[in-house]
Formats: structure tokens, C-alpha cells, sequence
């Protein structure tokens, strides 16, 4: 049987305020394609579908479409929860997509579903596992020692289940898993996860696989049947250096070595870190070299001159129209002599309507309008008079 692990899809998700609907609409299409490519029978969607709990309606009709493009190939689509997503959202009108073959989770209720598809070995078990707490797991079981513990709730939701060992048992599940108190490799969006909220991957054991949503970099952990598939789409700066991928899982018969493959996701535009002068970053020499792919990648930059530049984000933006944010950094500027002994006259130096803009600019992150650029103008002229 052969199965495509994905997970954090955010759909509607904004990155400095950049939609990205249409380039998640572009993966979640090359997703559809590499189910029929590589003849997969069941989908895996390990949480994280949405971005908000309250999704907006064009996010809704994104995903409603990829789930019906997905029930057309004829594979089947197993789905959870993500911490991100609202549960009953998810579980809306899961009756009517089974008869698609489309398997959402259902609202936790002390019971995990659980799916069942053939192959010439014989059955697979699916269980989903949508995003629990403590606080969800504690009412079913009065008598287990949970408290605050993720580890100890999730076991004893694990051990509730009638798992049958002979069989090949697949668990989508979306929690922050750890491997002996090893952490799994995070962005800077998820350094807020671990502490008491990891879940210990042992909890997993009674799996054959386990297709793990929550950290956007694809990774094993404890086990190589053990795996986060990572995010669809670089979803912040600290994300620029991962390759994003879906995972490729092939079962044989029970005990049998597991085929695993990591399919990359091109996007639609990349995510990408520039740094360098203003000057250079936007030099004829530069923009001639740039591809049109190249100029509609979404742009970090990280800016080394001395002194801020006026305009800079618009400049940035008139050679890459998709930058997202500018950082600056001038750790390489040679520190400076006293000022009184090194430097001339502050009107033999410097404009000081240029140098007030860059202040301007500098501390307020927008540069000043026409109207204000000539009343700076006016106000240093009549100073000068003054004199």
C-alpha cells in the first residue's frame, strides 16, 4: 500500500501580510498530481488544514476543492485536527465525505476512529488522532495519573485503543513528539512548543507508522517510521533554508521493512534571503542576472549599509515586487573616530534635510511624504535665514 504523509497545510494563511491562497492553491494541485504519478492509495493529512480555527470562506473553498480533486483520483484521504484548526470545523459533514472516502476526525469523544483499507496483504488500520490536550483527554479516563502531562494523556488515549498487533497499523496524529527528550529541529514559529507539552514518541510503539503533523521541518524522530512530513510552503524567514517535501510511505506485509521517500515541493515562488548595499541588491548588473522567477520570489533582505536608506522598501520593491520585510545589518561597519576631533562641520558634512529624512525613515519605518519633505525644507531655510 503506498501512502503521501503531508501536513500544516495553513490554508489562508498571510505572511507580512503577503496572501498566499494562490500559492498554496499551486501545491495543493502538484499534490493531486503526485498521487496519480506515484499510484498512491490514501492520502495523509496530519493536521494544521487551516491556518485559523475560523477560516475565511476563500480558505474553505480551497480546501474544498483539493479534497474533492483528491476523492476524484480514487484514492483514499485520511484527515485530523491540527492545533490550528477548530475540531468541529474539521468534523463538519465527515458522514457525507466518507462516502468519498474522505476520512476526517471527529470531535473527541474518548474514542479514536479508526479506518480500515485492504491491499494483497490484508487490512491497514488508520487511527486519527486529532490535536489533544490534557484537558480534553482527563474526563474519560478519572482514574489515570494525567494532570498537565501530554505524554501520559496521550498514552493513556494509545492504550484505549483495541489496537490489533498483527495487523499493520497506521497513526496520524498531530502533537509536538519528542524522542527521549530529544526535540525535533524548529522554526522560529514553533519555539514556543516543548516543556510540558511534548509528547514522548514511545507513546506511538503499537504503530507501524506514524505520519506526525505540527513542526514545519520534515524529519524523523526516535524511529524512521516515526516522521514529520513539515509544512506545505516556507511559512516564515527562519524556514528559507528547509527543503519542503511530502513523504512517500510503501507497506508490504506485516514486519516487513517500510519503504519511505521524500518527494520535493517546488513552489510556485520560493522564499529566499538577499543581503548586501541597497545599491548592490538593486543594480542594473543584479536585475539583469535575475530570472522573472527570481524577481517574483518572496524577498527577505537584510540590508549592511551604514547609514538607512531612503525609500528602501520601495526600491527593494521596484526590482522584487514581493519583498516581505527588510532587517538591517551593521555589524561589519568599522566603528567610528570621536566625533568632535574626526568630523567637519555638520553643514560642510551632510544635507540636513537628507539627513533628517534618514532619521525620519530610520525610526519610524516609512519615509516622509512630499508634503513633509517640503516643510522640513522650508523650516531649515528659514533656520539658515535665522542666523
Amino acid at each position: 500500500m503506498r501512502l503521501l504523509h503531508i501536513s500544516d497545510l495553513h490554508i489562508g494563511k498571510h505572511v507580512n501580510d503577503f496572501p498566499l491562497i494562490e500559492d498554496q492553491r499551486f501545491m495543493l494541485d502538484r499534490i493531486v498530481e503526485m498521487i496519480g504519478s506515484y499510484n498512491v492509495d490514501a492520502l495523509l493529512i496530519a493536521g494544521d488544514i487551516y491556518d485559523k480555527s475560523s477560516p475565511s470562506a476563500e480558505a474553505v473553498a480551497c480546501v474544498d476543492a483539493f479534497l474533492a480533486a483528491v476523492a476524484d483520483t480514487g484514492a483514499a484521504c485520511f484527515a485530523i485536527a491540527g492545533n490550528h484548526d477548530s475540531a468541529e470545523r474539521i468534523a463538519y459533514g465527515s458522514r457525507l465525505f466518507a462516502k468519498q472516502n474522505v476520512f476526517v476526525s471527529p470531535l473527541y469523544d474518548g474514542a479514536i476512529a479508526r479506518h480500515t483499507l485492504r491491499d494483497e496483504y490484508g487490512p491497514v488500520d488508520f487511527w486519527l488522532f486529532p490535536f489533544l490536550k490534557p484537558a480534553h483527554v482527563k474526563p474519560y479516563f478519572p482514574d489515570a495519573e494525567i494532570g498537565s502531562d501530554y505524554t501520559a494523556a496521550m498514552r493513556a488515549v494509545v492504550d484505549s485503543c483495541p489496537i490489533d498487533r498483527t495487523r499493520r497499523n497506521v497513526a496520524v496524529a498531530h502533537q509536538f513528539v519528542t524522542a527521549c527528550g530529544i526535540d525535533p529541529q524548529r522554526s522560529d514559529s514553533e519555539l514556543s512548543l516543548g516543556g510540558l507539552d511534548n509528547v514522548d514518541v514511545s507513546v506511538f510503539d503499537p504503530f507501524d507508522y506514524v505520519a506526525l503533523g505540527h513542526i514545519h521541518g520534515p524529519q524523523r524522530i526516535g524511529r524512521d517510521t516515526a516522521r514529520y512530513s513539515g509544512s506545505l510552503l516556507k511559512y516564515s524567514a527562519s524556514e528559507i533554508r528547509q527543503t519542503k517535501s511530502a513523504t512517500l510511505v510503501v507497506l508490504e506485509e506485516k514486519n516487513a521493512a517500510i519503504g519511505i521517500e521524500s518527494i520535493p515541493l517546488v513552489a510556485r515562488r520560493d522564499m529566499r534571503c538577499i543581503r548586501g548595499p541597497l545599491a548592490s541588491l538593486v543594480s542594473d548588473e543584479v536585475k539583469d542576472a535575475l530570472s522573472k522567477r527570481e524577481r517574483d520570489d518572496y524577498i527577505h533582505a537584510v540590508l549592511t549599509d551604514e547609514f538607512t536608506p531612503i525609500d528602501a522598501l520601495a526600491q527593494l520593491r521596484a526590482v522584487y515586487p514581493n519583498t516581505m520585510s527588510i532587517a538591517y545589518d551593521r555589524t561589519g561597519v568599522e566603528a567610528r573616530a570621536d566625533v568632535d576631533e574626526c568630523l567637519p562641520a555638520v553643514e560642510e558634512r551632510i544635507d540636513l534635510a537628507q539627513a533628517f529624512a534618514r532619521f525620519y525613515e530610520q525610526r519610524n519605518g516609512s519615509a516622509l511624504t512630499e508634503g513633509q519633505r517640503a516643510l522640513i525644507a522650508r523650516l531649515i531655510e528659514e533656520g539658515a535665514y535665522s542666523r
